[in-house]
Parts: structure tokens; sequence; C-alpha cells
């Protein structure tokens, strides 16, 4: 199996990292490729180089999996970067949270070396498409498409249609579209549902709507959402997973639906999706006793 290392280069803890993974990986012969970015980088701080140096987009047709370094952020972009190519993709947490990353710097080499014996799963994610109508452009999001405000401070009127049968004008900030593996990020945010990945539905969260009675829903995964802003004086912004941003001026109408693919994740077999949210969120924790325990 050959792996192609990608990352965060804003990020200085990059370098070391993927130093010392690379000399693990050429002990043990596994094949791998490194982004060139971060092997001039590397070259620059630690004198070192590393001789499987290539372009993204040549790395990325090189590899049978993808070992992206750094937050949630990074993972996102890498998802767009392999689209629809099926490469399964290793998160490696450089940043806080780490929702979508599976293991820690120091536990990446001993995984690895796991996933070249077959010991992981894969689990796929559903990926959001949004196309504006009248434009050729589309967007792709495996956590969400937001429709919003572009730095007004005025709400904005979202006609909002299921299957071309209307649901409802949220009078909002905007309008979160999200995928369960989204359901955790802004969406939680915004007070929609944690939704469990496995689950073939999109959540639709408004945020901070003109009226309490207007409440997040949860539809099938194979609804088409279409989204219709006829009267706003100021641009409105279309986001996707946070990254993509593209500013339109109404009247406009948006298509949002599930992608025809979808991004695969590389999982510790022993780990679940509740495991994981009692970690990231600390369920079960009383602060307040371990506050106490401090004190004494």
């Amino acid at each position: 199996m050959k792996f192609g290392i990608l990352g965060n280069i804003k990020k200085e803890a990059l370098y070391e990292v993927v130093l010392n993974l690379t000399k693990q990986l050429e002990c043990d012969k596994i094949e791998f490729f490194v982004q060139r970015e971060i092997v001039a980088g590397i070259k620059e701080r630690f004198s070192y180089e590393i001789n499987h140096a290539l372009e993204l987009d040549e790395l990325i047709a090189n590899s049978d999996m993808i070992i992206s370094l750094g937050g949630d952020g990074t993972i996102l972009s890498t998802a767009r970067l392999v689209g629809n190519r099926q490469i399964p993709i290793l998160g490696v947490n450089l940043g806080k949270l780490g929702f979508l990353a599976e293991v820690s710097p120091n536990e990446a080499f001993e995984f690895i070396k796991r996933i070249c014996k077959g010991d992981y799963r894969i689990e796929d994610r559903m990926v959001l498409e949004a196309k504006v109508t009248g434009r050729e452009e589309t967007y792709f999001g495996l956590n969400d498409i937001v429709i919003d405000k572009a730095g007004s401070t005025r709400v904005v009127d979202i006609e909002t249609y299921i299957n071309d049968e209307y649901l409802i004008t949220y009078t909002a900030d905007g309008l979160i579209i999200s995928t369960p593996t989204g359901s955790t990020a802004y969406s939680l945010a915004a007070g929609g549902p944690i939704v469990v990945p496995s689950s073939e539905v999109i959540t639709l969260a408004p945020i901070c709507p003109h009226t309490l009675t207007a409440r997040p829903i949860v539809i099938p995964d194979d609804s088409i959402i279409k989204v219709k802003i006829e009267f706003y004086d100021k641009e409105i912004l279309l986001t996707a997973d946070g990254q993509i941003e593209f500013k339109l001026k109404p009247p406009v109408e948006i298509l949002v639906k599930k992608a025809n693919y979808k991004v695969k994740l590389v999982k510790r077999p022993e780990v679940s999706y509740f495991d994981l949210l009692r970690s990231k969120l600390m369920w079960g924790r009383d602060l307040r006793v371990e506050r106490n325990k401090k004190q004494k």
C-alpha cells in the first residue's frame, strides 16, 4: 500500500511530525509520498532531504490512502482534493477538537502498521453538492452548505422547499444544510441535533431565527432542497465547509442535494462514534467533581 502524506503547511508542528513519521516508514519499508511544500519545509528547518516529494495532484493520483495532518479543516480540504476518487483518508490531529481526525501524531505510525495488515475499517460519509440556478459551478461539502447574509446586520428571508414542496420561509441570519458528519460542526452550534454518521438524513438548521418556533428539521438524504431569496439589498454568501465562499446578489435560487459519491474515512475498529462523542464532548464527566478534586 502506498501512502500519500499531506497537511496544513501553516502549522509549525507539522514539519517535525512528518519528519519523524517518514523516518519510521522508511525503516519499515512502507511506501509513501509527501506533499512537496512539506518536504521543502523540512529541508529548510532540519536540513533533511526526503526523496518522495510530489505535487498534490500527483500525490493523490499515486496513493492508495491519504494521510491528512492538521485539524478538521485540513481533512475537509483533503476531502475536496480527493473528490470522487474513493481514496480513503486517515486524519492525524494537529488541531484542537478534531472530530474527523482518527489518531494523534504519537499514534499514527502504529496505526499505519495495522492498516498495512488490514486491521482498520472504512466509514463512508455523505457529501452535499450545491448549485446556483443559472450558473455552472458546483460546490461540495463534507460538513455543510451554508447560505447566509454576507456581513450585513439585517436578517434575510429564506424560502425553503423540499422536493418542490414549500416548507417554510426562515427569517434568520442564514441556513445551515448539514450532513451527519457536519452535525457536530456549525449545525450543532446553531442548535441542530447530533446525527450518527451512518444515518441517511440531511439536517436544516436556521441561524438565529427571528422566531423561536422555526426549529431545525431532519429530512431524508434523497431530498432536493431548494432555497430562494427574492429580495435583499445586500449580497448573500454561499459557503461549503466554511472554506469555499461565493457571493451572490439576489434574487437567487440554490439547489442542494446529496452528491453522487461519498468520502471514505479510515477508522480504528475498536473505537465507535459514541466513544468519540464521550471523548470530544466530555459526556459523562462532572466538571464540578473534577474541580473540587483539584482544589483539595
